[in-house]
């Protein structure tokens, strides 16, 4: 009874070895300090399990029993788990590897958003000015994260941190700021019916970093679409630019008489009635110049820019191009596009679809010195061609009339041209004696689309229309390093939509035919086997 008694009183003694340990190390880990009261508890705690161990080897023959090393075999097994568990973790927070299955990849940050993320020249920093962290808007700021270590993210309670709200000037919970080497800029206001877009953020990115804007032409006097909200309006198209760092501003030719110098790209959006010849001859040189220009022209209008595209080698055919294979919402008039050129306007888009309503058809002919790339393809023949009895009820193909497809409606166009810059004389000579002006090589662009309606405000954010247009105007800038690819990705709507029929033949299969049929086979399984 009595070595019962004292073997407990051992038990006993032992078990107060791990408390104290344990105690110690809750101490240190929860106040960061590792001071007296930690070590107290530490040192004592250690030196009672060293004893109880040595006791254990030399005194009753502990390592020698089955059940020690039976429970030797178990810690060491447990150990080895959590350090493959540990290095696991270790590993995965350091090197991950992830995938997005959805079908518009919603998960995934755009490509532009990606390249842009690799090529950071210096930190920046979004901060929210939000007391409530949204799970969702947090996933989208830690793909940015991961993209690049230049990128971080801040959330800051505008209340409790008022000084730093103040400086960002912040008027309302919610505000996103971007930061960039004391540049501000803000981003957007966040809300439960508003959450965080990638598109937003990363157009101001591309606005932070750059420092510097990009003046784009609109023409106007001829009947185009207005830059404003309203009726046939390109106003959507404006704004996307003017969020890109763009600067959007109309052009009369008439009146001014001359294209700006400060312009970067000049559009012209379905002019409806000809140009001047002395316009077309500003545009001309402009582009001998080093210019560049959009060209969005529809079929049956004349804007008489012949002698322009003739140089570049463009024929305008002013037959209807028709998609036999239209859906009916759609209609044969208007075609749609899956396959595209293989060019830094649309190397982005795959197998996306774009749809030109009302369109004509580019022919390429071959100019030496320009060169010249398709961009948006239709399908082949039978599916579409281009008409020229647009009249008629029916459209049919006539041979020797119509033009089978596939048909270019749009074309990328690039030259090489020489300017020379005219060096001021000396003033130390009497009389000024001629000098040399050294000559630079610049490329000029053009791009031509058979049809405008794509960039209408009625059109612009159908699938990739809206891409089309910027990523044009992107190119024309020749600001190649910047990235062309597609917007991020909208959640599509997957809904079903059930009539009362469908919902009541849904119901009873859930709650009784499916049901029948478990017992049904249960019951077969078990007359079987009785």
């Amino acid at each position: 009874m009595k070595a019962i008694r004292k073997k407990q009183s051992w038990k006993l003694i032992f078990l107060l070895g791990p408390f104290l340990v344990t105690a110690g190390l809750t101490v240190g880990l929860v106040s960061g300090k590792w001071g007296i009261t930690p070590l107290a508890l530490l040192i004592p705690g250690i030196a009672i399990i060293a004893t109880w161990l040595i006791w254990q080897i030399k005194v009753t023959n502990w390592w020698g029993k089955r059940s020690t090393q039976a429970g030797t075999n178990a810690l060491l097994a447990t150990l080895a788990v959590l350090v493959i568990l540990g290095l696991i973790n270790f590993l995965g927070s350091r090197y991950y590897w992830r995938t997005d299955l959805t079908e518009t990849k919603l998960f995934s940050l755009a490509p532009q958003t990606q390249e842009l993320l690799k090529k950071l020249p210096e930190p920046v920093k979004v901060l929210i000015f939000d007391v409530t962290q949204n799970s969702q808007d947090r996933d989208l700021l830690e793909n940015y994260r991961r993209q690049s270590d230049k990128f971080k993210f801040e959330y800051i309670d505008p209340q409790t941190s008022y000084g730093i709200a103040k400086q960002f000037g912040v008027k309302e919970p919610g505000e996103v700021y971007l930061e960039n080497n004391q540049i501000r800029k803000l981003v957007q206001v966040v809300n439960p019916r508003d959450r965080l877009s990638e598109t937003r953020i990363t157009n101001r990115l591309q606005q932070i970093i750059s420092g510097k804007t990009t003046k784009v032409y609109f023409l106007q006097g001829h009947g185009e679409y207005q830059l404003t909200a309203g009726e046939n309006a390109i106003s959507q198209a404006v704004q996307s630019l003017n969020e890109k760092n763009f600067v959007t501003e109309p052009l009369n030719l008439a009146e001014k008489g001359k294209i700006p110098e400060d312009a970067n790209v000049v559009v012209v959006a379905s002019a409806k009635r000809a140009l001047l010849d002395s316009e077309v001859k500003l545009l001309q040189d402009y582009l001998n110049g080093g210019g560049n220009v959009l060209l969005m022209i529809d079929p049956d209008t004349e804007p008489k820019l012949d002698p322009l595209l003739n140089e570049w080698g463009v024929k305008l055919d002013n037959r209807l191009v028709v998609d036999a294979t239209g859906n009916e919402t759609l209609g044969p008039a208007v075609p749609i596009v899956t396959q595209y050129g293989n060019h830094p306007i649309t190397e982005k888009f795959g197998n996306g679809i774009s749809f030109y309503r009302l369109a004509r058809s580019i022919e390429i002919i071959p100019v030496n010195g320009v060169q010249a790339t398709p961009l948006l393809i239709t399908k082949p023949f039978p599916n579409s061609w281009a008409e020229s009895d647009q009249k008629s009820e029916k459209l049919e193909f006539n041979e020797g009339k119509d033009r089978k497809g596939p048909l270019n409606l749009g074309v990328a166009l690039t030259r090489k041209v020489s300017t020379t810059t005219p060096i001021p004389p000396a003033t130390s000579t009497p009389t000024p004696t001629p000098t040399p002006t050294p000559t630079t090589n610049k490329e000029s662009r053009l791009v031509v689309i058979g049809n405008s309606d794509f960039a209408t405000d009625r059109f612009f954010q159908q699938q990739l229309n809206g891409d089309v247009f910027l990523n044009s105007v992107t190119w024309l800038n020749q600001q190649d390093q910047q990235p062309l690819s597609i917007r991020p990705k909208e959640l599509k709507n997957r809904r079903i939509n059930l009539s009362s029929a469908q919902v009541i033949l849904l119901r009873l299969s859930s709650l009784l035919v499916l049901p029948f049929l478990g017992f049904l086979s249960a019951g077969l399984l078990w007359w079987q086997r009785r």
